[in-house]
């Protein structure tokens, strides 16, 4: 399933704030098929103009889908019109505020570990192969208008530097980077070189960040990303 903006991403963790559309998010999501609103108002004990409601407020919000299927046997004229059924259109959704992809950093440092066990070649070697690929699949995918557009989609937030380049105002990774520079660091390197690549921009482009340069920016030690974005 494709995950949401970070901004949708609030707005459906909001939505679920209402108690009802929890409790109605919680059961559709862990039956095994889709569900009616009859069956949901029943088992939840409400009203099924209340289900009724809060079901397509959570479609409304990304969290459920629709789709309609005669129900029973019977079929061809006379057998009624398809009922509305809903289901999970997402199976978990967390945000953070700064925007952090920890699940992200998981997923590549798992992959590198299955790949490093698999053939015996380097566990960091095969992160930042991994990164590097999913990097480029999502500038392929992007639908931004431009490189800063797919940048700030991914999380980083990224601001004109004055000389046409881009400066990275946050760490999706940043309290994993903080323990764990060296290895977070370039695979996020890797992975912004591949979103470059995948969108069309040159890879070497993006250009490490010294230690001494983010002090001079009074960035040290802030969720700052370790990596900028040369002018062309």
């Amino acid at each position: 399933m494709k995950r949401f903006t970070w901004n949708r991403r609030l707005s459906a963790v909001a939505s679920l704030r209402d108690e009802n559309r929890r409790r109605l998010f919680d059961f559709v999501a862990s039956a095994p098929q889709a569900v009616g609103r009859d069956d949901a108002a029943g088992a939840l004990g409400l009203a099924r103009s209340t289900a009724s409601f809060h079901l397509d407020r959570l479609v409304d919000d990304g969290l459920l889908g629709v789709e309609f299927r005669k129900l029973g046997d019977k079929a061809g004229p006379g057998s009624g019109r398809p009922a509305k059924l809903y289901r999970a259109a997402v199976q978990e959704v967390s945000a953070s505020v700064p925007e952090r992809n920890y699940d992200l950093a998981a997923e590549l440092l798992v992959t590198a570990v299955e790949r490093s066990a698999a053939d015996g070649s380097s566990a960091r070697e095969e992160l930042l192969r991994a990164a590097y690929e999913r990097g480029f699949g999502a500038g392929e995918a992007a639908g931004a208008p431009d490189f800063a557009g797919l940048l700030a989609a991914e999380g980083y937030r990224p601001a004109d530097d004055g000389s046409g380049g881009l400066v990275l105002l946050n760490c999706p990774f940043h309290r994993v980077a903080e323990g764990h520079a060296g290895v977070v660091c370039a695979m996020n390197g890797a992975f912004l070189s591949g979103a470059a690549a995948g969108w069309g921009v040159d890879p070497d482009r993006v250009e490490p960040l010294a230690i001494d340069e983010l002090r001079a920016q009074g960035s040290a030690g802030s969720a700052q990303c370790c990596a900028r974005i040369r002018p062309l």
